[in-house]
């Protein structure tokens, strides 16, 4: 299946041709880029041919499929013109600024019978796979905190540089829509949510740098139908920050940081703390389950309620800070 790489704008791009060219079901057939320049240097790269109008590219037979790491600004029209093409699209989180958007392009790609992933890779990592074990086999019991934290120096700037490592077109926030919660928190919110269920409220705070125009730092409250609370924990200035993951219960305690997994149970280990190595069965990365839904009609595990709900939280979080109170959902 040939696809078509649309932007190198966000830095996962660079991590998708990659995955492309070693999966033996997908090529790279050219290269589009808003920023033409840009493009031509990838399409150099990748050996590939570079076409500057979209238009081409969606209307050109032989292109299958795209995969697209535009400025989120740009998702919701590329995408419908890509479904409008009969084209399958694979893009990055998050889908789009609002939930009305997210489903109008749910209703595009259901209409024109394409294929969408949108790429939430840590719902296939271990982490979350231990967890999601540990409420299914009772561990922890009834579910009352969960907390993530997923953060970077991104925004650091080091001595003698300008800018930290993370590209400066991440802090525009017409293109990125805002800053570290919608690009990295999006993580510990898609995480939270498919582990605590339904949310039903909202509270955030969103901490922007003294010259940056997004917040570059943000923790967010969500209350859970379940009686559960969320804990949302992301930033862009944050070195040696390990990922955690960790659910507390009437009945244990899981603790996932960096790969390690520890439990505390009255139903495991005599009450102890103990390492989790159990092996567990693998679950594919999100672009081998959007290939595997269009070559084999194969379920992914990621849903479209994954991605509306991570879009819910996100706008919910944004109003919460402006408006500095709690959102109900």
């Amino acid at each position: 299946m040939k696809v078509a790489l649309l932007s190198r704008w966000h830095v996962h791009a660079d991590d998708y041709a990659r995955e492309v060219q070693e999966n033996n079901q997908l090529s790279v057939g050219l290269v589009w880029d808003e920023d033409t320049e840009r493009g031509k240097e990838w399409a150099n790269e990748l050996d590939v041919p570079f076409e500057k109008d979209l238009v081409t590219v969606l209307a050109n037979p032989e292109i299958e499929a795209v995969i697209v790491s535009t400025p989120t600004n740009m998702h919701k029209e590329i995408i419908l013109a890509a479904a409008s093409h009969k084209k399958h699209i694979f893009t990055e989180k998050v889908l789009a600024f609002t939930v009305d958007d997210c489903k109008e392009i749910f209703a595009a790609v259901e209409k024109h019978g394409v294929e969408l992933m949108v790429s939430l890779p840590r719902l296939t990592e271990k982490e979350f796979l231990y967890a999601e074990k540990a409420l299914d086999a009772g561990w922890v019991g009834p579910l009352t905190m969960i907390r993530c934290r997923m953060a970077h120096n991104g925004a650091v700037v080091p001595n003698g540089k300008t800018e930290g490592w993370l590209p400066a077109r991440f802090f525009d926030k017409q293109q990125a829509g805002g800053g570290a919660l919608i690009d990295l928190g999006a993580h510990p919110i898609y995480l939270t949510n498919r582990l605590a269920g339904k949310a039903k409220a909202v509270y955030a705070r969103l901490e922007k740098g003294v010259e940056s125009d997004v917040d570059e730092s943000a923790a967010v409250l969500v209350d859970y139908e379940s009686s559960a609370l969320g804990i949302v924990e992301t930033s862009f200035l944050s070195h040696g920050s390990p990922f955690q993951l960790e659910l507390y219960g009437t009945e244990g305690t899981l603790l996932c940081k960096d790969g390690s997994i520890q439990l505390k149970s009255i139903h495991h280990g005599d009450g102890n703390w103990v390492d989790i190595t159990d092996e567990l069965p693998m679950v594919p990365k999100p672009m081998k389950q959007w290939v595997a839904k269009i070559q084999d009609s194969i379920e992914p595990s990621i849903t479209k309620k994954d991605v509306i709900d991570l879009t819910r939280i996100n706008d919910a979080a944004a109003l919460s800070h402006l408006e500095g109170r709690r959102i109900v959902l």
